[in-house]
């Protein structure tokens, strides 16, 4: 990239991503310093178009970052939760587990339900009011270094790059976008932010990042189905005792239900779809009678960090920080994380306008890294640091319990007697080969409460343009077919819930699980929702995600 001539813009910050993270961070540099020049990088063709959350917001960042913002009437946060329930789904019934049992943490009272995107369409108008220059649709695809090799910038992608890597007649190369400081707030498993924890070894000495793939629908139901404010957290059925995730109903404004499942990505099988264990669970009779009548609205799936705070990595580098989920500070219990992103932001924030305004530039910021653990992200995130490998220990029956007692241990008196725990495998090694397992065979949808992903992938509204080179870029294709088709039985097919990767045999038949035949690898990546579930469960780390075209992939309404 870097042999290509660019024009270039300098600015004091650059920021990646125009998440809660990185949007709260142009915020807070404008409020400490009107005069400095921010600019916020966006990959979606508009701000919010890959913003995928559940999602029920703790306001203690927003309240923090703009005091004042209830009395506006334009904000987003229109239903505060009224309602909490916890469920444990058996294969026929379910049992509400009492309030009084579950850790205070976990009362979601004066959280509010929303959507995220239009969260960060808000935060963008906030942002632009006080002179932040916002550019969706422009991915950040590379990062630039001084002679030092601290990080001095981005570069953004070359369009009308043709499949075979030539410039096209519609080339246009991408920008030099040069700052004092970088901050990476491109979400989970960003392409950047992987650069940076391998070139600084950021993650030594920390425990492996771990993840959740968590999928969700938005439906409009009927109205006798609606009891807005209700939060509904399940766990249990369809997933086994030995496959960790949960799922949630969330009720908003106007009828509208968030429905979503989350698997935590460190499962064994490679038989298990997330996305066909998403539509079996509106089947169960707990669930279902919310969605009678109701009609399907929106459809869209990503990653979600779930290792927590032993596995947060070193947060700064020279010339920049990570942020928010690129930094990995999601509550894993409470499926929140968007309230740490926002504080994550503003730390960083107030750090960068400190140095900036003591005249230095490029160097670490090495009060961020040591300030996180004790402030309320810190706090946050250590009360609940043993739940994720309690539950991957010991099981659905044994682990959830021992991690509720851990988290009431830690909320009443500091104290774990588990101490810090361990994740030990990465999601990658921990599938097991296809020969230790047993296929699942899963229901054909009813295309009235459940559906097959084709038709999921077209309600996110993803388009990619087809002539443009791969962005999955499969390191060694020998390798993908003599392990992840022979041995693991092509578990892409099954873990992406957007039906980007086929194994066809020479008639263009599925042959994932067909051993001793010539099959061919299919990425159909115009399909692909950027949720990086690839990049993080292919069990020999031989897929690597990287942004397509800038203003290309989903683009989610109300999500």
């Amino acid at each position: 990239m870097s042999e290509i001539e660019r024009e270039s813009m300098e600015f004091d910050v650059v920021i990646v991503g125009a998440g809660p993270a990185g949007l709260s961070a142009a915020i807070r540099l404008k409020q400490l310093n009107p005069d400095l020049s921010v600019v916020v990088l966006e990959k979606g063709g508009e701000v919010g178009a890959h913003i995928l959350s559940g999602a029920v917001v703790d306001p203690i960042g927003i309240d923090r970052l703009l005091p004042e913002w209830r009395e506006e009437s334009d904000h987003p946060f229109k239903t505060p939760v009224t309602a909490d329930h916890f469920m444990l789904l058996g294969p026929a019934g379910s049992l509400r587990l009492p309030n009084f049992l579950m850790p205070p943490l976990m009362n979601n009272h004066g959280n509010y339900i929303v959507s995220l995107g239009n969260v960060c369409r808000w935060l963008a108008g906030h942002a632009e009011a006080l002179g932040v220059e916002i550019y969706p649709g422009f991915a950040a695809a590379d990062l630039m270094y001084n002679e030092e090799g601290a990080v001095t910038g981005v570069i953004t992608g070359d369009m009308g790059v043709e499949r075979d890597g030539s410039q096209g007649p519609n080339f246009a190369p991408g920008m030099a976008l040069l700052g004092k400081y970088v901050l990476i707030g491109e979400g989970v498993r960003g392409s950047l932010a992987k650069q940076l924890i391998h070139r600084y070894g950021l993650a030594e000495e920390r425990e492996p990042q771990k993840y959740g793939i968590g999928l969700k629908e938005l439906w409009q139901v009927k109205p006798e189905n609606h009891k807005q404010g209700l939060v509904q957290h399940s766990f249990g059925w369809p997933l086994g005792g030995e496959t960790g995730g949960g799922s949630f109903l969330y009720h908003l404004e106007d009828n509208m239900v968030a429905v979503g499942f989350v698997v935590h990505l460190n499962y064994k099988n490679p038989y298990l779809s997330p996305f066909e264990e998403f539509q079996r669970f509106k089947t169960h009779p707990a669930i279902s009678p919310t969605f009678e009548g109701a009609k399907r609205i929106s459809y869209g799936a990503r990653a979600i960090t779930e290792g927590g705070y032993q596995s947060v990595p070193k947060l700064t580098f020279p010339g920049g920080a990570l942020i928010g989920c690129s930094a990995g500070l999601v509550n894993v219990p409470r499926i929140k994380g968007s309230h740490n992103a926002v504080l994550s932001g503003m730390l960083a924030a107030e750090h960068v306008a400190e140095a900036i305004a003591a005249g230095r530039a490029y160097d670490e910021l090495a009060g961020y890294e040591e300030a996180w653990r004790g402030s309320d992200i810190g706090k946050d995130l250590k009360k609940v640091r043993n739940v994720k490998p309690l539950w991957s220990k010991f099981g659905l029956w044994l682990g959830v319990g021992l991690g509720g007692l851990d988290m009431w241990l830690n909320s009443l008196l500091g104290f774990s007697p588990f101490g810090t725990m361990k994740h030990g495998k990465t999601d990658a090694e921990s599938l097991e080969p296809a020969s230790k397992h047993k296929k699942i065979d899963y229901p054909k949808p009813d295309g009235v409460l459940t559906f097959d992903r084709l038709s999921s992938v077209f309600l996110s509204n993803t388009n990619h343009e087809e002539d443009q080179p791969i962005h999955l870029q499969v390191k060694d294709m020998e390798l993908q077919k003599r392990s992840e088709h022979d041995v693991f039985a092509g578990p892409s097919t099954r873990y992406c819930p957007a039906g980007v990767y086929e194994w066809v045999d020479a008639d263009g038949n599925a042959a994932a699980d067909k051993i001793g035949i010539d099959v061919r690898f299919v990425i159909n990546a115009q399909n692909c929702v950027h949720c990086k579930t690839c990049d993080i469960k292919d069990p020999n780390q031989n897929i690597n995600w990287v942004p397509p075209q800038g203003g290309e992939g989903p683009v989610y309404p109300n999500m």
